[in-house]
């Protein structure tokens, strides 16, 4: 199995969030401790499953939406050569090349069938192919999402572990671990697509902690209606 980082960042911010807005909105609602692994281990397995099949399936799309594409350009360029080679040309022109460069630049492009096809999808379609395998892509993403989607939970298991009163300080712990998470992982993303570890860890903060206060608000607002 390949590591897809991207996916499990994208699933481990989602996990984190989803889970502690559990966690959250029953505190919120000062509903019992044992809700809140209940519902929050449900969300933990049946929403990663359902991330892990979405990207799966979005990324098996993109894959067979590619290759189709492919196939149409060889088409093309087998059947409408004059054609094809007028838009490697226009293509080129575009960009600033003039007489004898450009028709070389067109010569030596359309003269290897591969550097013409791969040309056509990334100058003319936009499609830049990879070799992400579904199957790893959404492995990375449940994985991501179970692991750190698990952080929000754990200070409620080790009180309830331990015969301590849960509802005391595992709501603060479980606040302090998930934020310090969001940051962790904002660090990791912004060190994979090379930006500001420290801006990317708390914009990752930030988004988290505000779908974790809605979540509470709206968890303590539907209790104080009800009662």
């Amino acid at each position: 199995m390949k590591w897809h980082f991207d996916d499990f960042i994208y699933g481990s911010i989602d996990g984190a969030v989803t889970t502690f807005a559990i966690v959250a909105g029953v505190v919120g609602a000062s509903l019992s401790p044992g809700i809140i692994l209940i519902l929050g281990f449900a969300n933990l397995f049946a929403d990663g499953f359902s991330m892990a099949a979405a990207n799966y399936q979005a990324s098996r799309a993109r894959n067979e939406y590619i290759e189709m594409k492919r196939k149409q350009e060889e088409w093309e360029i087998e059947n409408l050569e004059e054609q094809e080679t007028e838009e490697i040309r226009e293509i080129y022109r575009k960009k600033g090349f003039k007489d004898e460069l450009l028709e070389e630049v067109v010569r030596i492009i359309t003269s290897r069938r591969k550097v013409w096809i791969d040309t056509m999808m990334k100058e003319e379609l936009g499609l830049i192919e990879d070799e992400k395998n579904p199957i790893d892509s959404s492995i990375s993403t449940f994985v991501g999402f179970n692991l750190i989607g698990l952080i929000p939970l754990l200070p409620f298991m080790i009180f309830i572990a331990m015969g301590i009163d849960p509802n005391s300080d595992a709501f603060v712990y479980s606040t302090v671990f998930v934020l310090s998470a969001f940051f962790l992982v904002g660090t990791i993303k912004g060190k994979i697509v090379k930006k500001s570890k420290i801006k990317s860890g708390f914009y990752t903060l930030i988004i988290g902690g505000t779908a974790a206060m809605v979540a509470y608000l709206i968890g303590y607002g539907l209790n104080f209606l009800v009662q």
